[in-house]
């Protein structure tokens, strides 16, 4: 079930550990090919982390790591273990119901205990959809909708969910630039007033580089840069 793939959290919602996600020495291998290669790298509360690389270059390995899909047999990837934490995921299977509406994907996010009832929930919904520009859109079932459509409706139902952690992997993959810059502009807004940490993998470093934020760029599965991005 989506609900219980996207939607796991505790009842707090105060991040209180001294960072999110800590990676020691990691190797991953899949057969021959080596897709990580002694990765070390620590995440704190409230960064907005861009991974750019080519395709292969082990962005969506890496993702798939902090998010526990994977498990390191070389090293080690340690994730806050605080009951406070999280972790929402957008990635390139949105796992969206295809047979619903857009709306009806969104309310998926619906949850009691973080909203005081429906109404606040539908009004932070329809802002959000509103700031992206498909509140036309809202009855369009999943399977009739184009591919950039589904990443804003996969974007704002993870974003619904009031997560401490996005996970996002090439979510401006079908987007036009206009599109794409405003979504970075919901996802910076996030991060300054609700301290969103932001862990987002894109090919496109031309248009990551606009935004503030660290940069770890990989190569053939090496980590062969850290910082910020006027310096790539």
């Amino acid at each position: 079930m989506i609900e219980k793939t996207l939607l796991k959290r505790s009842n707090s919602s105060q991040l209180k550990a001294p960072y999110v996600f800590h990676i020691d020495s990691v190797s991953i291998s899949f057969g021959k090919i080596r897709a990580l290669k002694n990765v070390n790298l620590t995440v704190n509360p409230g960064e907005i982390l861009f991974i750019t690389g080519k395709s292969g270059a082990g962005k969506s390995t890496l993702l798939n790591l902090l998010a526990e899909d994977i498990k390191p047999k070389e090293g080690k990837c340690i994730r806050s273990r605080s009951k406070d934490l999280f972790v929402a995921q957008v990635f390139q299977d949105l796992k969206l119901m295809e047979n619903k509406s857009c709306e009806e994907n969104l309310w998926v996010s619906y949850d009691p205990k973080i909203y005081k009832n429906k109404n606040e929930f539908h009004h932070d919904m329809a802002e959000l959809v509103r700031v992206l520009n498909f509140s036309d859109n809202l009855k369009t079932k999943i399977k009739d909708a184009n591919g950039g459509l589904k990443q804003k409706v996969a974007m704002v139902r993870a974003l619904l969910a009031k997560p401490q952690v996005l996970l996002a992997d090439e979510p401006t993959a079908a987007l036009d630039k206009e599109s794409a810059i405003k979504l970075f502009e919901v996802l910076n807004f996030y991060n300054v007033r609700k301290n969103l940490t932001i862990i987002w993998a894109s090919h496109n470093r031309d248009l990551v580089k606009q935004f503030p934020g660290k940069i770890v760029h990989l190569d053939a599965g090496n980590l062969v840069y850290s910082g910020h991005a006027c310096f790539i």
